[in-house]
């Protein structure tokens, strides 16, 4: 069963227990959302800098589905197949 690969910048990393890249197993499309409950199920406070107590992407994070920001796209409706690459990135504000 092929996988789908989620990227995690190195800001997030030491949440996901150190990991640059998780993996969720899937035999057919998933939604964005449903890829980040799997892939967060082990990582309480990971799933909590992604998403807010509505379960909405925090306006901070950005998730690209090969490329294009879900947000353009469906949002976390947006579907996944296997093989395919989600990349998050948070944003870093600074003065």
């Amino acid at each position: 069963m092929p996988d789908i690969t989620v990227v995690l910048p190195s800001v997030l990393q030491p949440l996901a227990g150190g990991q640059s890249v998780l993996t969720a197993p899937a035999d057919g499309p998933v939604t964005v959302g449903q890829l980040l409950d799997s892939v967060t199920a082990g990582f309480a406070v990971l799933a909590r800098r992604l998403r807010d107590e509505t379960g909405a992407l925090r306006r901070f994070v950005n998730v690209y589905v090969d490329g294009d920001e879900v947000r353009r796209l469906q949002g976390l409706d947006t579907e996944v197949s296997p093989g395919q690459e989600v990349l998050v990135i948070q944003s870093v504000a600074g003065g």
